[in-house]
């Protein structure tokens, strides 16, 4: 049996990305190690179809944690065997182009018809809002991306957009593996009493990271100004997390906004089916935002819950095909609610929402799309791929 070990630095709780990466190549017959990091407050693990190693390290974050991430991965894929290295995201890239050169001399040289080592960009790293201002550790990640993407045989990226950058910046060909989940069914619901909302009260959800400029703050206010009778829920952590709490409380709607807090891939899509309206209204701020194509965009099409998003192209280009909810106007909390009071007081439009949700689910799913990271695994090259079961008539796949 061949062996495969997927690297990312996260604690691996809600990565759903590389846990369907991993299940798909335990599908092709592949030995599949995830290598993370366990973090202090790192919950548990749900046991998976492939092994879990999550490092503990002792920082957690910046200059010295991604050094350190590095060095020990490095060592960790030199003395564990691997026929195939899987990094995700530049954070991991070093180690794995590293430990492929020493491992797999052949491969890195086109020798080999065997693909050893497979990059998957799970968005523009530069361009994330955490970089922007700094110009020092962008100039170093650019040092570091400039002498080994440009050499990298086998990559995959998250969407067009992300792959088009990449193409355009380095010239690799790049195939396109979106981040689409499996295909879920209609059934298993929470309890909305579960999280104190009534039955006949409305639901607003947002899942994902609780990060900078994801619109949370201008959501939130917009409770303030909603007359319909909602909640708005909050799944996920991140770097405005506990601010977003105390704002919360500082205004008053602490009865109206729900936050759950880390929720592991698994149980999500339990609480994601209570909801009327799902959101993704991330603010344009950078280049990674304005390109992005978000697991839960995706997640709340796989519920049938219509969205409300901001009109970025990948987001765009699918609410537009498949007419599955609205674009925000602006940011501004007044606008918010008058836009969510329309929607969610609107029986019909949701209704046809719901309808075409249906169809969007049946092509967007991990069922369909893994084909193309099959073909990548496999080393194999296509220029048409309507035979796969994609809406992008037009898109190629070369390696």
């Amino acid at each position: 049996m061949h062996s495969a070990i997927v690297s990312v630095t996260n604690d691996l709780t809600t990565d759903q990305r590389v846990d369907r990466t991993c299940q798909t190549l335990v599908k092709l017959g592949y030995d599949v190690t995830l290598i993370g990091r366990r973090l202090r407050n790192s919950k548990a693990l749900t046991p998976r179809s492939y092994q879990v190693h999550r490092m503990r390290l002792l920082f957690e974050k910046g200059p010295l944690f991604y050094a350190e991430y590095n060095i020990s991965l490095f060592f960790y894929m030199l003395t564990h065997s691997s026929d195939l290295l899987v990094s995700n995201d530049l954070d991991t890239l070093p180690a794995n182009y590293l430990a492929n050169l020493i491992k797999h001399p052949f491969s890195c040289a086109g020798k080999a018809s065997q693909i050893s080592h497979l990059h998957d960009c799970h968005e523009y790293f530069r361009g994330v809002p955490e970089l922007a201002g700094r110009n020092t550790v962008t100039k170093i990640w650019k040092w570091i991306e400039d002498r080994i993407f440009p050499r990298l045989k086998h990559v995959t990226a998250v969407n067009q957009s992300v792959a088009d950058l990449y193409q355009k910046e380095y010239g690799n060909r790049i195939a396109v593996v979106r981040n689409v989940p499996f295909r879920k069914a209609l059934s298993g619901a929470i309890e909305k009493a579960t999280l104190n909302i009534r039955p006949d009260q409305k639901v607003i959800l947002y899942q994902g990271a609780v990060n900078v400029d994801r619109g949370l703050e201008e959501a939130i206010r917009a409770m303030k100004y909603l007359k319909t009778d909602a909640a708005l829920v909050i799944a996920g952590i991140g770097d405005v997390f506990e601010s977003l709490k105390t704002m919360t409380e500082t205004e008053g709607l602490s009865g109206k906004v729900i936050f759950l807090g880390q929720t592991p891939f698994e149980d999500l899509h339990s609480y994601t089916l209570i909801a009327d309206i799902g959101l993704s209204i991330e603010k344009d701020v950078c280049i990674n935002y304005h390109f992005c194509l978000p697991n839960k965009f995706l997640d709340y099409i796989q519920a049938n819950i219509p969205v409300m998003v901001s009109p970025f192209p990948e987001m765009k280009s699918i609410v537009d095909r498949y007419h599955v909810g609205v674009f925000i106007e602006n940011h501004d909390p007044v606008a918010l609610a008058r836009q969510l009071d329309n929607l969610l007081n609107d029986g019909l439009k949701l209704s046809g929402f719901k309808m075409n949700l249906l169809k969007a689910a049946e092509d967007l799913c991990w069922e369909n799309e893994e084909n193309v990271l099959v073909m990548a695994v496999n080393n194999r090259t296509i220029v048409e791929t309507q035979c796969l079961a994609s809406l992008d008539k037009n898109r190629t796949i070369e390696f």
